[in-house]
């Protein structure tokens, strides 16, 4: 036992000592270890309070200083605007009558990158579903062209789905209300606000009123929208085509553009344009349109031109083109038809012109209606002779005779006699070489050659229609200033600007010139009745086909020569075949101005233009309730025996 306990206390003590050392050795242990411990919880609670700091100052930079910058970006990811088009004013007719106007309508669009990869994504979400790129896509091909059936058709709507790109338009100028049936079907499928423009008359006055259509080639897209392309909507485009609003609309998808419908507010609202109120009466323009082409074909012309003209005002009822042009079908179109001859194409007009000579002899006293001139067969200008169209040996014309049979010589007797710088002085008065301003497109001066370049047998040309050229428009504005006692008025063809407001502009007056005082213009009027006399024998004018019963006519024929274009020298068998008459003679209404390009003259319908002019004025006098003249006119001596 003492062994045993002897045992147990060498265990205590030896049990004692290693305690000692062991728990010396803990405890310095121990408080190395605790040091460290507190080292590394500061370290770490030192990184976590900077973090936070770090943190917190970025919140207040975020919520703060940069909110609106983000907020803004934010709702650029999920709005876009939309530019709203305006709505392009009407141009409607002297009464009213709309000769354009503009429809809303739709276009279909579809974006085909976004709708593969939402096809894709519906693929990976619901694996084995019925909806792919090709079942969306056929089902609507085959209810759009159901739709749309006079557009396209199901198989060119696939070929759009199909076309290597990653957007396409499928359909224009579709009804708003069958879009939007589309759409609903579809949502996938875009649509855009377009307008659409109509031209109810068809080719009626479209070489006045011109055309327009959707235009979206303009980098700036707030310029996209129904603009002209020529004519009046060309011209006065800017009057015409108002000021586009902007529209703020949700989207799904930023990038994909694809609208949520009902999300649209207006941030400015689009300004509709001005209409145009013409001087046109649409009526007269059609008959006289109708008409005019008749005619050109029966004397187998290349054309020809009309216009007419209100005799005070200026104001242009009708202006027409035998070729004319369907502004509401684009793919007819040809540059021909789209031509307006009648402002834009002088020619030599030959004896319609002699109204110059005839105004210059009244009013400087060379002669008097009644005085007569002896006028030989033949006579030399310079090195030219000239003629007559008729052979006659030396005969007594009286001044009235003289321009109602149409005397080359005589009337060259009497540009004579009035001298080149009166003469020349009198056609800048009448407004030749000069654009009218009646404010169409392209419209010519003519050509007027200035006195210091006029050779010796200038003034042998100048007199009889040769050697300088004009429009038909010019043509009618030298015998409105006859008609209106000596005035001239510019000619205008838009009346007025019809603000949105419904507050009406008028256009701005026209420039006048007085050519000769009211008692000469009279004198001129009356002489040039003759021209329309159908006397026995010699005493008869050069056109009394262009006579209308219970009205009084003046007027006069013109037969100008045209230069072949192969010899470059005047031809003899291409002519320039003109009239312009004025109607009532006594109390004048309107003037009107025919020109016919190379008819045939072998034709009775061929070598007078007069036969159109009755046809015209008779329309005039009943559409306008034109009263009868005083009497008819009295018959005057033209070639004493």
């Amino acid at each position: 036992m003492a062994a045993s306990r002897g045992g147990q206390a060498r265990a205590r003590n030896a049990g004692s000592a290693r305690r000692t050392y062991a728990a010396g050795t803990r405890s310095a242990a121990a408080s190395r270890g605790n040091g460290g411990h507190r080292s590394r919880f500061s370290a770490v609670r030192l990184i976590l309070v900077a973090v936070l700091v770090v943190a917190g100052a970025k919140l207040v930079q975020v919520q703060w200083f940069e909110a609106g910058e983000l907020s803004l970006a934010a709702e650029k990811q999920r709005t876009q605007t939309i530019d709203i088009p305006a709505q392009r004013g009407s141009i409607v007719d002297r009464n009213g009558a709309k000769l354009a106007f503009s429809v809303e309508v739709r276009t279909l669009s579809v974006n085909l990158k976004a709708f593969h990869k939402s096809m894709d994504d519906l693929a990976v979400k619901t694996p084995g579903t019925k909806k792919t790129f090709d079942t969306e896509t056929g089902a609507a091909a085959k209810y759009i062209a159901a739709k749309v059936p006079s557009q396209l058709t199901e198989q060119q709507l696939l070929d759009l789905f199909h076309k290597q790109a990653s957007f396409t338009y499928l359909e224009n100028n579709v009804e708003p209300s069958v879009a939007a049936d589309i759409v609903k079907q579809f949502p996938w499928i875009g649509v855009e606000k377009r307008a659409l423009r109509e031209y109810p008359g068809g080719s009626l006055a479209s070489n006045i009123v011109g055309a327009a259509n959707w235009r979206s080639d303009d980098p700036d897209v707030s310029k996209h929208n129904l603009h002209g392309l020529v004519g009046l909507e060309l011209v006065r485009d800017n009057d015409l085509a108002g000021t586009p609003g902007r529209m703020l609309v949700n989207t799904k998808n930023g990038s994909d553009n694809v609208v949520i419908p009902g999300t649209e507010r207006d941030l400015q609202a689009a300004v509709p344009g001005s209409d145009l109120e013409l001087t046109i009466d649409s009526d007269l323009q059609y008959e006289v349109q109708r008409q005019l082409t008749d005619y050109v074909q029966q004397s187998h012309a290349k054309g020809g031109q009309a216009v007419v003209v209100d005799a005070k005002t200026g104001e242009v009822y009708a202006l027409a083109n035998d070729k004319s042009f369907d502004p509401n079908d684009q793919s007819t179109w040809t540059t021909d038809d789209l031509a307006n001859p009648a402002v834009t194409t002088p020619f030599e007009p030959g004896s319609v012109n002699k109204i110059v000579t005839a105004t210059g002899a009244i009013e400087y006293g060379v002669a008097t209606p009644e005085s007569t001139t002896a006028v030989p067969g033949a006579l030399q200008i310079a090195d030219k002779t000239v003629h007559d169209a008729w052979t006659h040996g030396t005969q007594n014309f009286t001044t009235a005779g003289i321009f109602a049979k149409s005397s080359n010589i005589g009337t060259l007797l009497l540009a004579q006699k009035i001298g080149p710088d009166r003469y020349s002085d009198l056609l800048k008065k009448f407004g030749l070489g000069q654009r009218t301003g009646v404010g169409l497109p392209g419209e010519s001066a003519g050509v007027v050659p200035a006195q210091s370049q006029w050779s010796a047998t200038t003034f042998g040309n100048l007199p009889i229609g040769q050697g300088l050229s004009m429009t038909v428009l010019q043509m009618a504005g030298m015998y409105q200033a006859i008609a209106n006692d000596g005035l001239r008025v510019e000619p205008r063809i838009v009346k007025a600007k019809v603000n949105p407001d419904g507050t009406t502009v008028p256009e701005p007056a026209p420039k006048s010139v007085q050519v000769v005082p009211a008692p000469t213009a009279k004198t001129v009027r009356d002489m040039m009745r003759a021209v329309a006399q159908n006397g026995k024998g010699l005493q008869k004018g050069t056109a009394p086909t262009a006579a209308v019963e219970g009205y009084q006519i003046s007027g006069k024929t013109g037969t100008g020569q045209q230069v072949d274009p192969r010899t470059k020298a005047y031809s003899d068998h291409l002519y320039n075949i003109t009239f312009a008459g004025i109607l009532p003679a006594d109390h004048p209404r309107f003037v009107v101005g025919i020109r016919l390009d190379a008819p045939d003259t072998t034709l009775p319908v061929g070598h007078s233009a007069a036969p159109l002019f009755h046809t015209i004025a008779s329309y005039l006098t009943q559409r306008f309730q034109i009263p009868l003249s005083d009497g008819p006119a009295p018959e005057v001596p033209l070639i004493e025996p």
